[in-house]
């Protein structure tokens, strides 16, 4: 079988794949783009767009059960979880087909459904999903194959339908009494959704802190905050064992410092980590590096070590956010197209987790200033004294501000509170723009926004 030719081939229609296949297309190249599954990639099908739209729905249940302090009783509500799921669908379906009909419906630009292998250096042997086999060629190759859950070897695990963060959204019914492994950004988010759903939650976390890499005072505050809507929430602890009992009910044994019970659970979610989707690609075919957990090596303008081969978004390791892959696919796009020189040494890494107060982050933490030995100065404020907070209703959480003390330039932010994350987004601006915290302190905010407490944020540091 001969393989047809094409300028460049894009293997996984992410958020890296998609525009870069259509810019190319767009310059005058014959492109390829390759999908196993669904055009949108994890972030519209499995990621951000569906579990957001089950947060907002969450949130909703929230303020209807927490209505009182604010002069409104609300005697009742109902979680509809299968129309919870509907709107969900929706919203991704119609996100899906109109990347889907977008790439159809672009000159030069082919769309292929199917899994992709290598077979040779530059060439590609796809098994089409509506049968057949069809083999493709090009000097340029663009692998934006993404991630899936990391299933750990825990004994009787295989046994139990347990759910990973693709399979929960399925769900139509809330669970009654799910059990999550893994203290981090998913796990967190789901559990705090399906308690406000109305499940009971328990959150196993093998580290001594949730959210691990965050600043001990984040951590505590997070658990503060999950703890107050009556999650369970287990540091320092594993499930070593599952069993299916006759009466639908999986048992688990947890293990917490060299003590080991047993518990019930309905609902068993694994997110204690992702692995990269490079086990099927036959890349040995290729000679691209792997690091030892299979992610793809590459460079700061993301090549690989084979010329013309580059890996975008999460299955080149490093931060796994659909904001980064986009930022790959600028990057590799404009050098190529527009002969630019650009690279990923120190761009900006903001992201934000989607509980409810939200933490929104860029920069460096406390606890890396500290292991830099830098010199810096910490700002603190609790949501308590941001006017915005009170007035709403909702102190949870703090800012926080990490400030270089000669230069007085901001290096990092955390913001753990309602609009976290755009409040966050303020201070990156700052970073991008080189103002310093003391031209901030007396910035002109409009009152009364949550943003305008950076104010008070930076008064809190003397000089």
């Amino acid at each position: 079988m001969k393989p047809k030719q094409y300028d460049v081939i894009v293997i996984g229609a992410g958020q890296a794949g998609l525009p870069l296949s259509k810019k190319l297309a767009k310059a005058g190249k014959k492109v390829a783009l390759i999908e196993k599954r669904w055009v949108g990639g994890t972030c519209v099908n499995d990621g951000c767009t569906p579990t957001k739209t089950w947060i907002a729905s969450a949130k909703t249940a929230y303020i209807a059960a927490n209505s009182g302090p604010l002069g409104v009783k609300i005697k009742s509500y109902k979680v509809d979880m299968a129309l919870i799921k509907k709107r969900k669908d929706d919203i991704v379906l119609h996100a899906r087909n109109g990347g889907t009909k977008n790439a159809q419906e672009t000159p030069n630009l082919d769309l292929v459904f199917g899994e992709a292998a290598f077979t040779d250096t530059k060439i590609i042997s796809v098994k089409l999903k509506d049968g057949g086999t069809k083999l493709f060629k090009a000097d340029l190759i663009f692998l934006n194959v993404g991630t899936k859950t990391f299933i750990p070897d825990i004994e009787g695990l295989a046994d139990i339908d347990y759910l990973t963060s693709t399979s929960i959204l399925e769900l139509d019914k809330v669970p009654d009494n799910l059990l999550i492994l893994g203290g981090n950004y998913i796990g967190l988010e789901f559990g705090q959704m399906f308690r406000r759903f109305g499940s009971k939650v328990t959150i196993l976390e093998k580290s001594a802190m949730l959210v691990s890499r965050e600043d001990e005072d984040i951590s505590t505050e997070v658990r503060k905050i999950l703890e107050l809507e009556n999650i369970d929430v287990q540091t320092g602890s594993q499930a070593v064992k599952f069993k299916q009992s006759k009466k639908d009910k999986i048992i688990a044994t947890i293990k917490n410092a060299g003590h080991e019970k047993k518990a019930k659970f309905s609902h068993v979610l694994v997110a204690v980590g992702r692995i990269p989707n490079t086990d099927t690609l036959g890349l040995d075919k290729t000679g691209v590096k792997l690091d030892e957990k299979g992610y793809i090596k590459v460079n700061n303008k993301l090549e690989t070590n084979v010329k013309g081969i580059y890996a975008l978004g999460d299955v080149k390791g490093g931060p796994a956010f659909t904001h980064i892959a986009y930022n790959d696919y600028t990057i590799v796009y404009r050098n190529i197209i527009e002969k630019a020189n650009l690279n990923t040494k120190d761009r900006p890494i903001p992201y934000c987790m989607f509980t409810d107060p939200q933490l929104g982050r860029v920069g460096i933490s406390e606890k890396e200033a500290k292991d830099q030995n830098l010199d810096v100065i910490i700002a603190k404020l609790p949501m308590a004294r941001v006017a915005r907070a009170v007035e709403t209703g909702d102190t949870r959480g703090f800012m926080k501000a990490v400030v270089d003390r000669k230069t007085k330039k901001i290096l990092g932010a955390a913001i753990l509170g309602q609009e976290g994350g755009e409040i966050m987004s303020v201070l990156q601006m700052a970073m991008e723009g080189g103002i310093t915290y003391d031209r901030i302190r007396y910035c002109v905010f409009a009152h009364p926004l949550y943003s305008e407490s950076l104010n008070n944020l930076f008064m809190n540091i003397d000089e």
